[in-house]
C-alpha cells in the first residue's frame, strides 16, 4: 500500500501537504546518508549520461528502475482520491529463489576470496533490483540463466553516452554500439575482464544470474574496499553507475531487504516501472501499465534491464516532414592514430612484490597530438600469476587530459619469468602496445644458523637437534625464498656423499639431498632430522638459495662408545 500510494503522491500531488508527508517518511525509510528530491523517483541526477566516460562503469551508467521501496510507515496514511492496494510491501519483499540463492552463494565465495570486502548479499539484491528487476521477476531457467536476453539501450549518445561496440556482438547482439547486458546489467567491456562462472558450468555468461551476482560482487570487492566502512560502500556503488540518484536509490533498497525478505517462486516477483530516462526527452514515456506478480510486462515493452522498456510510440496526429538522420559526432576515440609509451620504466619484480614502476600509455592523433577521454585497456598476457590490483587480469582506464592513460599497480605472483602486459584502445581499431615484465624468484643474500650447539651423533644413532636456518635479504627477513639441502662429500665437492649423516625420504629411505625447500614468513626454514649410519667422521652439510646465499654446517659422527669387560673373579 505504502510504495502505491508514495508513488501517487510524488507523480500527481507533489505540491500537496499530503506529498510532503509521504517523501518525508519516504526519506525516514532510507539508509542513512540517503538523500532525495521533492520528485522522488525523478530527479536530473538520474538522467542518463552522455559524458564519454560513463563505460568506466559496470553499466555504462545505463538506465535503471527508479522504483523506492514501500514507505514501512507505520500507520496508514490518508489518500486523496481512490484508494490503494494492499500487501505491497509483503511482495516487494520477496526475491525469486534462485535470484536469492545466487545472491547468497556470491556472498559466500567474496567471503573465502576477499573476506576483508564485507560484501552483504543483500547490496548485491538492491542492485539486481535496480538494474533488472530481480531479472525481471525471476525469469529464469533451473540453471539460473534468464528466459529472454536483459538488454539496455544502444549506447550511441542519442540520450545516452555513446560507447561504440567492444565485442563483436557477442553479448549484446551489436556490432555497431554496445548495452548492457543480463540481470546485473554489465556492459561488455566490463564483462571481459570482470566476469565470473559462478555455478560451475566451465562458462562466465553475463545473462546467468550466478555468474553475473559473483561478478557484481567481485566488481564491487575491487580496490580493496571494505563495504562495512559507509565511505567505501557509497564509492562502490557509485563505480557501478555513477549518479548520485542511483547511489540514494540503491541504498533504500539495501536498507529495506536487510530488515528481513523472503523468497518467493522464480517467475513471481514484482516488476519494477519507473525508469530513471522516462524524462530524458528521446522518447514519449506513458504511465507504467501496473503488472501483477508473475505476469509478463506488456507487448509494448521489450524483456530487459533497467533501459530495457521501449514503450510504443503514439500514433502521429499529422505526417512527420521528412529528416536526414543526425551525423554522430566524432568522438575522441575516433581520432587516436596509435599508441605511445609514457615513459614507463624496466617492469621487474620479485614473486609475491608489488612492481615499483606503473605503465602509462598515451593515445595520439596520426600528428602526434595528445587525445584526452579515450579508454585504453591493459591485459596481462601469458603463463603468470601476476595480476593488477584488485586481483584482475584486465584492467580499462580513461586519458587524462595529457592523454596518458596509468595502469593500476601490477603485483607478482609465484610463477617466475617473462610476461606481457598489452595496451589496446577501446573501441578503435589500432595496434597495441606490448610491455615487457619480468617476476624473479624470491632471494637470500645471507644464511645463518638460529643456534649454535654443536651437532654430533653416534653411529647408527640420530641427530637429537634439528638444523634451523634463517634467510636475510639485505638485511631483512627473506620469506619464501626456495633452498636445496645437500650432504657434500668435501669443501669443495659439492657432489652428494654416499655415507654418512642422511634425511630420511616418506618411506624411511636415506636421501642426501633435499630440493624444493623454502623459508616461512620469517625468513626461517627448520631442516628434518638427519641420522647417521655406521661411518665415523666429520661430514658437511651445505645449504643453498637463489640469490646466491650459501650456508655450511659441519656434522660429527663419532664411535658408539666400547664396552669394558667385566673384572676376573679372583
Amino acid at each position: 500500500m505504502a510504495a502505491q500510494f508514495g508513488r501517487r503522491v510524488v507523480k500527481g500531488a507533489a505540491t500537496t501537504a499530503v506529498a510532503a508527508v509521504a517523501v518525508a517518511a519516504l526519506s525516514a525509510s532510507q539508509a542513512p546518508g540517503v538523500t532525495d528530491t521533492a520528485q522522488g523517483r525523478q530527479s536530473t541526477g538520474s538522467q542518463p549520461s552522455s559524458d564519454p566516460d560513463a563505460d568506466n562503469s559496470a553499466t555504462g551508467n545505463s538506465p535503471y528502475y527508479t522504483d523506492l521501496p514501500p514507505l514501512n510507515s507505520p500507520t496508514p496514511t490518508p489518500t486523496t482520491g481512490t484508494g490503494t492496494p494492499t500487501g505491497t510491501g509483503e511482495a516487494e519483499a520477496g526475491i525469486p529463489a534462485t535470484v536469492l540463492d545466487a545472491y547468497k552463494k556470491a556472498e559466500a565465495a567474496l567471503g573465502e576470496s576477499k573476506p576483508g570486502c564485507n560484501l552483504p548479499w543483500q547490496l548485491l539484491a538492491a542492485i539486481g533490483k535496480v538494474e533488472s528487476g530481480q531479472a525481471r521477476g525471476g525469469r529464469v531457467d533451473a540453471n539460473g540463466t534468464t528466459i529472454t536476453p536483459i538488454l539496455g539501450p544502444v549506447l550511441n549518445g542519442n540520450g545516452f553516452a555513446r560507447i561504440t561496440d567492444t565485442d563483436g556482438g557477442a553479448y549484446d547482439g551489436d556490432t555497431t554500439h554496445d548495452r548492457a547486458v543480463g540481470p546485473m546489467q554489465f556492459i561488455p567491456s566490463t564483462w571481459e575482464w570482470s566476469g565470473r562462472d559462478g555455478n560451475g558450468d566451465g562458462k562466465k555468461d553475463p545473462n546467468n544470474i550466478y555468474d553475473a551476482a559473483l561478478a557484481a560482487g567481485g566488481y564491487l570487492c575491487r580496490f580493496g574496499w571494505d563495504l562495512s566502512d559507509k565511505a567505501d560502500l557509497r564509492r562502490a556503488i557509485l563505480s557501478y553507475n555513477n549518479s548520485t540518484h542511483y547511489l540514494n536509490t540503491v541504498l533504500s533498497w539495501l536498507e529495506y531487504y536487510r530488515k528481513g525478505t523472503h523468497e518467493v517462486p522464480d517467475g513471481t516477483g514484482t516488476l519494477p516501472s519507473g525508469r530513471s530516462d522516462d524524462n530524458n526527452g528521446s522518447s514519449s514515456s506513458p504511465t507504467p501499465t501496473p503488472t501483477s506478480p508473475g505476469t509478463t510486462p506488456p507487448s509494448s515493452q521489450t524483456p530487459g534491464g533497467g533501459g530495457s522498456t521501449s514503450p510504443s510510440p503514439k500514433p502521429p496526429t499529422t505526417t512527420p516532414p521528412p529528416s536526414t538522420p543526425p551525423t554522430t559526432p566524432a568522438t575522441p576515440t575516433d581520432t587516436v592514430d596509435h599508441l605511445e609509451d609514457a615513459g614507463t620504466a624496466k617492469l621487474t619484480a620479485t614473486a609475491g612484490d608489488a612492481f615499483a614502476e606503473k605503465i602509462a600509455t598515451r593515445t595520439e592523433t596520426e600528428a602526434g597530438k595528445a587525445v584526452a577521454k579515450v579508454r585504453v585497456r591493459f591485459t596481462i598476457v601469458g603463463d603468470t600469476d601476476s595480476v593488477f590490483t584488485g586481483g584482475e587480469s584486465v584492467a580499462t582506464v580513461v586519458t587524462n587530459s595529457s592523454g596518458v592513460a596509468t595502469a593500476p599497480a601490477l603485483k607478482a605472483g609465484e610463477k617466475t619469468g617473462d610476461f606481457t602486459v598489452r595496451a589496446t584502445v577501446v573501441g578503435r581499431a589500432v595496434s597495441g602496445l606490448d610491455y615487457k615484465a619480468t617476476v624473479t624468484a624470491r632471494q637470500a643474500d645471507a644464511l645463518a644458523r638460529t643456534g649454535d650447539s654443536a651437532l654430533t651423533c653416534v653411529v647408527g644413532g640420530e641427530f637429537a637437534d634439528q638444523v634451523e636456518l634463517k634467510a636475510t635479504y639485505k638485511g631483512a627477513a627473506a620469506d619464501g625464498v626456495e633452498a636445496t639441502a645437500t650432504l657434500v662429500k668435501a669443501a669443495d665437492d659439492a657432489t652428494a656423499n654416499d655415507k654418512g649423516p642422511y634425511f630420511k625420504d616418506a618411506d624411511g629411505k636415506a636421501v642426501r639431498t633435499l630440493a624444493g625447500l623454502k623459508t616461512d614468513a620469517n625468513g626461517l626454514l627448520k631442516l628434518p632430522k638427519l641420522y647417521a649410519d655406521d661411518t665415523a667422521g666429520t661430514f658437511l652439510l651445505r645449504i643453498n638459495t637463489t640469490g646466491g646465499a650459501t650456508l655450511t654446517v659441519e656434522l660429527k659422527v663419532t664411535a658408539a662408545p666400547s664396552s669394558s669387560p667385566s673384572p676376573s673373579a679372583s
